[in-house]
């Protein structure tokens, strides 16, 4: 599943300080024909399950860059929007089979929005361990369905 080196990129960008939708869509967007930094705008407010414990950052970002690998030109029709969709169908099914929910609030045992999430971040045990797992398997997960490097 998926090319390791992608995943670990993304891990790193993640680890370096980058947000887990900014760390997943960077990590491929200069092979989609995006410019690294304006991945890091377009993925920069997602984190955290859009900051309210809704879909992980990281899948998120994955989503933003199936978009940009399997939409074209006549993706302002239903009928050009399909390859993208049944790709974020495959994508979720592959993430919830790992890790049984997409939503930020299930993955992590709280919402970081929250006090009692904004403390279980703030102990560093999030960003340590099940993060960048998550951004780890979202890169992956992602990387099937691209073009090749």
């Amino acid at each position: 599943m998926g090319d390791a080196k992608t995943a670990e990129e993304a891990v790193e960008l993640f680890k370096e300080g980058c947000a887990c939708s900014q760390a997943v869509l960077a990590s491929v967007a200069e092979r989609l024909g995006l410019d690294r930094g304006q991945a890091m705008r377009i993925s920069a407010c997602f984190a955290a399950g859009m900051r309210g414990g809704e879909v992980c950052g990281a899948v998120t970002g994955a989503y933003m860059a199936l978009g940009l690998a399997h939409c074209g030109a006549d993706c302002t029709t239903a009928e050009g929007r399909q390859a993208a969709y049944a790709e974020v169908a495959s994508f979720n099914s592959a993430f919830r089979e790992r890790h049984g929910s997409l939503l930020c609030r299930e993955l992590l045992g709280g919402d970081l929005s929250t006090p009692e999430g904004a403390q279980l971040a703030s102990e560093g045990r999030l960003s340590l361990d099940k993060c960048p797992e998550l951004v780890r398997d979202a890169a992956l997960i992602l990387d099937d369905t691209l073009p090749p490097l």
